[in-house]
């Protein structure tokens, strides 16, 4: 199972306690062997891998895939759902098609677990959408990069664990990440602001190779996904006990945490998080803008 973030991340340790449930589950039949820090396959190779069944499980940045569908994209769209509950209540009414489009491509969904908050760490103050344009900006999705031509910024594909040498080299000015991942790179070496804007809350999904799936016993496939499930479970609830830990220990290593958003700048960003929505359904389809329409008609659950 290729795993993207290093082996401390919360998302790798969700991993671990999945392999190990399913090993337990299985009395050592089904072996799952967690390979964290991309050591197996960096982020754009993964879910090929999982197709062809190089591998049989990998964990996959969805959004990262959106140029593929716009399905993937949705959890990603600034300012839709940018608290749990929101982000709850929008996966509940999309995970049904984020499985089925999965499994026109031979893959399942075994689960599911969501990043902080999306916020912006930038090495200079940021007042307005005007302090961001002309910077380099940090792009790991096409939505991010039109985000950043939308505020007139350069979008710059950069894998997380490029980060630090790109800050450090000038190649990026700018980013849009999760407290967690700031964590992980050590952000305050080459970062001096974070900026708590809390744009959305993406996911990393965990798919398996469907027939390899099928190929287990009746017994392994019900373990499997019965630990993908207490997974999804446990990955929520951490992710949400973190958020505040995380930015309280950005602030604690000298970084500049700036939570009290300047009204004109999320204005701003929020205006162009609403534009960046409506070019999304005007490309998405029926199908998936009646998912929208229902994520803004249900209650949450």
């Amino acid at each position: 199972m290729s795993v993207e973030q290093p082996a401390g991340n919360f998302i790798s340790r969700v991993a671990v306690e999945f392999a190990r449930n399913v090993r337990q589950a299985t009395n050592g039949q089904l072996n799952i062997r967690v390979h964290p820090n991309s050591t197996l396959y960096r982020r754009p190779e993964v879910k090929a891998a999982v197709t062809r069944g190089d591998i049989q499980l990998g964990d996959v940045f969805m959004s990262a895939l959106g140029n593929e569908d716009p399905i993937f994209e949705l959890d990603s769209l600034p300012f839709l759902a940018s608290d749990y509950e929101q982000a709850r209540k929008l996966w509940a009414v999309s995970r049904e098609a984020v499985e089925r489009r999965l499994l026109a491509d031979g893959m399942r969904l075994v689960y599911a677990v969501p990043w902080p908050a999306q916020s912006l760490f930038s090495n200079r103050p940021l007042r307005t959408v005007e302090d961001v344009r002309d910077l380099r900006f940090r792009s790991y999705n096409p939505t991010i990069s039109r985000l950043a031509h939308l505020l007139h910024a350069r979008p710059t594909t950069i894998n997380t664990e490029d980060v630090p040498q790109a800050f450090r080299e000038g190649l990026v000015d700018i980013m849009l990440t999760s407290s967690a991942t700031g964590m992980d790179l050590r952000v305050w070496d080459f970062v001096s602001h974070f900026y708590d804007v809390r744009a959305f809350i993406p996911k990393n999904i965990v798919i398996v190779n469907e027939r390899a799936f099928q190929r287990l016993p009746v017994a392994q496939r019900r373990a499997l996904l019965h630990a993908g499930e207490r997974a999804e479970r446990a990955g929520w609830e951490l992710s949400w006990a973190l958020t505040g830990y995380q930015t309280r220990m950005l602030a604690r290593r000298g970084m500049t945490v700036v939570q009290d958003i300047d009204p004109q700048l999320r204005r701003e960003l929020t205006e162009v998080g609403q534009q960046i929505t409506e070019e999304w359904l005007a490309r998405a389809g029926e199908e998936h803008a009646q998912i929208i329409e229902a994520y803004l008609d249900e209650p949450p659950r």
